[in-house]
């Protein structure tokens, strides 16, 4: 069974660091045919991959598809098969967002795969993410807000069933509530869900985390920051022996829905935060990478590279001279 203590092996900042390149999971080679004018960002997917291509201290892997097993362990089983059949009703395709394919399951798919690979990717060297994921407004039997599988969840109850993970912290800072995840787990005890998001933000119907943090519209790191403290202190005290780290980069003033004033630096230094804490316990930590919609779409790519690069400050050798990658395809 897996215990804290099994990875004290695994360097960490203050303890001289072990990992040459951060090992990251990319899904956006599987195309996903989406109408002209949708106005989900899929651009920024590739974009962040050849900004993490171009820094060179990640290691970029393509995610395998996750299983129908995997998904049974969150999932009902109805709603599996109406998606990989194309079944669903309008009505429910309606709240996901996008319009069925078979690339929409590809990705779906690959996209759950990711966080997944991450999951026992992290288990085994302390640190990894994924560029996609963080899906928390997906319910075990409907999807909605572009989510139509909840990775976090399904990473989750694959670490407890498969590697015998008891404790799981996912740390939700997206500045829209993980309705899904929180549904998911709102019993259940071995799951710490922390939601920080906008009080007046989608969704409009609030589901129950085990702790839910609300802010006014246009907070800004005055109101954010003593929150946030206040929020991870309760999720040590709970002892995770994993954590999830729902990274969303909404929270910036120039997203279209965000409803919040953060800058660039304090989106860093929320990282810096979760990191850092992370690191000092010695705990696994997986990274997905949630919402942004600021525009230009430059901005929110910015973001999320910045998420993972403030990562590979803390996580990798420094002043490692490994050759720069180009730029991928």
């Amino acid at each position: 069974m897996f215990k804290p203590a099994d990875y004290r092996a695994v360097s960490y900042p203050g303890k001289g660091m072990s990992i040459r390149r951060l090992p990251l999971y990319f899904c956006d080679h599987h195309a996903l045919p989406l109408p002209e004018g949708h106005k989900f960002p899929l651009k920024k997917y590739r974009m962040v991959r050849q900004l993490l291509h171009r820094d060179g201290r990640f290691q970029l892997r393509e995610a395998p598809l996750a299983t129908e097993q995997d998904l049974r362990r969150v999932h009902a089983e109805v709603y599996i098969q109406g998606f990989l059949q194309g079944t669903l009703d309008r009505a429910v395709l309606r709240r996901i967002g996008f319009p069925w394919s078979e690339g929409l399951v590809k990705r779906t798919l690959a996209s759950t795969g990711g966080t997944l690979a991450a999951t026992r990717t992290a288990l085994e060297t302390g640190f990894s993410g994924t560029v996609a994921g963080g899906t928390h407004h997906a319910f075990r039997s409907e999807g909605a807000g572009f989510c139509v599988f909840n990775d976090l969840a399904v990473a989750a109850e694959w670490a407890r069933q498969c590697r015998g993970v008891t404790r799981i912290a996912i740390v939700d800072l997206d500045v829209h509530q993980g309705d899904g995840t929180a549904s998911i787990f709102e019993n259940d005890a071995g799951i710490f869900t922390l939601s920080l998001h906008g009080a007046r933000n989608f969704p409009f119907r609030k589901q129950r985390s085990r702790l839910d943090v609300e802010f006014a519209d246009g907070a800004q790191a005055e109101q954010y920051f003593p929150a946030l403290n206040n929020a991870l202190s309760d999720v040590w005290r709970f002892e995770p022996e994993l954590i999830l780290f729902q990274s969303g980069v909404d929270g910036l003033a120039s997203d279209r829905l965000g409803r919040m004033s953060l800058t660039l630096e304090d989106l860093a230094q929320r990282d810096r935060i979760v990191f850092g804490e992370a690191a000092r316990r010695n705990l696994p930590i997986v990274v997905t990478m949630g919402g942004g919609y600021s525009d230009p779409i430059e901005r929110t790519a910015q973001a999320h590279a910045q998420t993972f690069q403030t990562a590979a400050d803390m996580f990798t050798i420094p002043g490692n001279a490994w050759p720069r990658a180009t730029i991928g395809s």
